[in-house]
């Protein structure tokens, strides 16, 4: 008779899953098995299982379809936590099986005893423990159709010796995932919104992750009523590409003239966005459009909260929005927008191919000449963030990963296995910092066993840099910051990855391109300037008062690529003043 472990394979399968990410151990171990003897599902060994945690949570950006995720038990599945949290707050459909110890010894304070249905409960919608096999199918099947219909992860907890016993019934077939609905708002908030565009005179629109699949909807709208179009950090890979109306982005990497078109605007309409800096909002004037109800009105007061899919949304509001004539608000703000890119423009151009060390802004552009026009980019969280934002340029088929609402360190290479996985055949680029890159370096080892052709541009500057910008900001000399030098080319080396390391600014392109034409896995270890820092597009006095107090030789970089070439092409159209 089947066992447990053999069960929950077999649903897995139903579900669509194609593999497991983790480490194999003990508790653990009649699943993995199971996994051995079932056609069409794979283990995917890693070296650590936060790299399982995050690559199964790229995986289901990727694919939109659920991953999964396994650790033994105790410290096990206590390392997922970090990537389930990512996976969770990015709202990537994720299963995580955190195997158990012996039932038995549940409460005993046995080796290795965890309580993973009480740790996982922050990081996930559904978190239980199968603890008799009457409960299989049915428990399993509860917990993907939570991490798939809402958008999350779930966890299942397994104690290792239930796996092993026998099932007492068939699993037979059912339902085992479902879609995320599709919501509409109501006709009454609908019309609402309709009279606001109507009546606002300088209306802006502010977009995030949630117009995926809505841009020429956005597009429409911003015609209809000539508002300027800025975005959050996780909304520009699906909002600024082919946008005539683009100001740029906001937040602490923005640029261009997004805070100031949305703090002289009369109506800003937030839409799919959960941006979390309130400072950065202007709080008033303001009206948002959300699938989740539990986003609206928490960073900002509103005017107007509308519940329903951006996408739906806009197409039911546009019967009712009358076409508006006058753009003087709209072609000051990209007059705005490409003179402030034009003012710093210079901080990525003057004398880039013969400084030493090389400017990081540099090499992303570089990197975004080179890189292929459907290419995944992973981003480490830091600076690297900044020079993705400002340097990679979205084309509707480009994307980006990184950790934009968790903010963990070390999540490029872990994301760049599972995009890897999940699209062999795509181009996939980690831009790994070189304090991510060692965080988890061990996982080089599993480009290399998988033969994944997995491209890692690693920023080498020897600093933390995020952390070095906030010390400034806070009128703090950087401390902690700095650490030894490594040759991340010569350990690529060592585990068997071709590896090339650049010191030289007229080097950069061609490393690159040798790296990205090779057919395997490659590392390009960057030495770059650890001054090389970026300030966000609106600073307070205080933080001014805190730079003067600490920077002393700091490059506060403003670049941002070829956002100044949209910014010029969007220009053509309007009227000189």
């Amino acid at each position: 008779m089947p066992t447990v472990a053999d069960q929950l394979i077999e649903v897995l399968v139903q579900a669509g899953v194609r593999r497991i990410y983790g480490i194999v151990g003990d508790s653990l171990n009649p699943v993995v098995d199971a996994v051995r003897r079932t056609e069409g599902i794979e283990w995917v060994h890693v070296r650590h299982e936060e790299v399982a945690a995050f690559a199964a949570g790229a995986e289901a950006q990727m694919t939109g379809r659920l991953a999964v995720c396994a650790g033994s038990c105790g410290p096990g599945n206590l390392h997922l936590i970090n990537g389930l949290f990512d996976a969770h707050r990015s709202g990537a459909p994720v299963l995580a099986l955190a195997s158990h110890i012996p039932s038995a010894q549940i409460g005993t304070g046995f080796f290795q005893e965890t309580h993973p249905e009480e740790l996982f409960n922050e990081c996930s919608h559904f978190c239980e423990m199968l603890s008799q096999p009457e409960q299989m199918p049915r428990l399993l099947r509860t917990a993907i159709q939570t991490a798939s219909g809402r958008r999350g992860a779930a966890v299942l907890v397994l104690p290792g010796d239930v796996a092993e016993k026998q099932v007492p019934s068939s699993n037979g077939l059912g339902v085992i995932e479902c879609e995320p609905p599709t919501v509409v708002p109501s006709e009454d908030q609908v019309v609402a919104l309709a009279e606001k565009l109507n009546r606002a005179e300088r209306p802006m629109f502010f977009c995030g992750a949630g117009t995926r699949g809505a841009h020429a909807e956005v597009m429409e709208l911003a015609a209809r009523v000539n508002a300027p179009v800025g975005h959050a950090l996780r909304g520009k890979e699906w909002i600024q590409y082919d946008n005539p109306f683009d100001v740029g982005m906001s937040g602490l990497l923005g640029y261009g003239a997004c805070y100031d078109a949305m703090h002289r605007a009369d109506l800003v309409v937030l839409l799919g966005t959960d941006f979390p800096y309130d400072n950065f909002l202007p709080q008033a004037n303001t009206v948002q459009v959300d699938i989740e109800p539990a986003h609206l009105g928490r960073r900002t007061v509103l005017d107007l909260a509308v519940h329903g899919d951006v996408a739906e949304t806009i197409r039911a509001v546009l019967p009712h929005v009358q076409q508006k004539h006058d753009r003087t608000y709209l072609d000051r703000m990209l007059r705005e927008h490409a003179g402030q890119l034009e003012r710093v423009v210079d901080a990525y151009t003057r004398n880039v191919e013969t400084q030493v060390p090389i400017h990081p802004e540099y090499v992303a552009d570089v990197l975004d000449d080179l890189a292929a026009e459907d290419a995944v980019f992973t981003v480490d969280t830091g600076m690297c963030n900044v020079w993705a934002a400002r340097y990679i340029t979205p084309n509707g088929r480009r994307r980006v990963l990184g950790s934009f609402v968790h903010g963990s360190m070390a999540n490029a290479l872990p994301q760049a296995i599972g995009a890897q996985i999940a699209e062999p055949g795509r181009q996939v680029i980690s831009m790994s910092g070189d304090g991510g890159l060692a965080m988890l370096l061990g996982d080089l080892l599993s480009l290399r066993t998988h033969r994944l052709p997995v491209k890692v541009v690693v920023f080498n500057n020897s600093s933390l840099g995020m952390v070095k910008l906030e010390m400034l900001v806070d009128g703090l000399p950087d401390f902690g910051t700095d650490h030894d030098h490594v040759d991340f080319a010569a350990i690529a080396a060592a585990a068997g990855i071709h590896s090339a390391r650049v010191e030289k600014p007229g080097e950069v392109r061609e490393a690159l391109a040798d790296a990205l034409g090779r057919p395997g896995p490659a590392l390009v270890d960057v030495v770059t300037d650890p001054n090389a820092l970026s300030i966000p597009p609106r600073i307070t006095g205080d933080q001014v008062k805190g730079f003067a107090l600490a920077v002393s030789r700091t490059v506060l970089s403003g670049g941002v690529g070829k956002m100044i070439q949209l910014a010029r092409s969007n220009l053509r159209n309007v009227p000189r003043p």
